[in-house]
């Protein structure tokens, strides 16, 4: 059985491990994936990534625990920091100053929305 990696230009997306250095993935067949997995594995350990593909398509990727953890990390620390954000936007929404301008909002005429319109519009420039 042939055990090399095969390789199709533009099937597969460019990888960069979690330090942003772009890594050469590895394709095997599934058929070599699962006759071959304990080489495949010592692959992904030393830092390569390997991509199983079915019919010539990629189906799975294997990629150490560190690149694992580095990856899931990225998208738990973008999510705290999008919480950050939404909780002080909701704390300024909360302030009494916000609060008057809604009530403001809310109780002006026609008039006055289309002045105040006009004053943003000059602000923006």
């Amino acid at each position: 059985m042939n055990a090399r990696p095969r390789s199709r230009p533009g099937a597969l997306a460019a990888f960069r491990n979690h330090r942003g250095e772009r890594v050469d993935a590895a394709s095997f067949t599934s058929t070599v994936a699962k006759n071959e997995f304990g080489r495949l594995l010592e692959m992904v350990i030393r830092g390569r990534v390997v991509v199983i593909t079915k019919h010539d398509a990629p189906k799975a990727v294997l990629v150490s625990l560190d690149e694992f953890n580095a990856l899931a990390r990225a998208a738990e620390s973008k999510l705290d920091t999008l919480s950050g954000e939404f909780d002080a936007l909701l704390a300024r929404m909360q302030t009494p100053r916000a609060r008057a301008g809604m009530r403001a909002a809310f109780d002006a005429t026609p008039r006055q929305f289309g002045k105040a319109a006009v004053a943003a519009a000059r602000k923006r420039g």
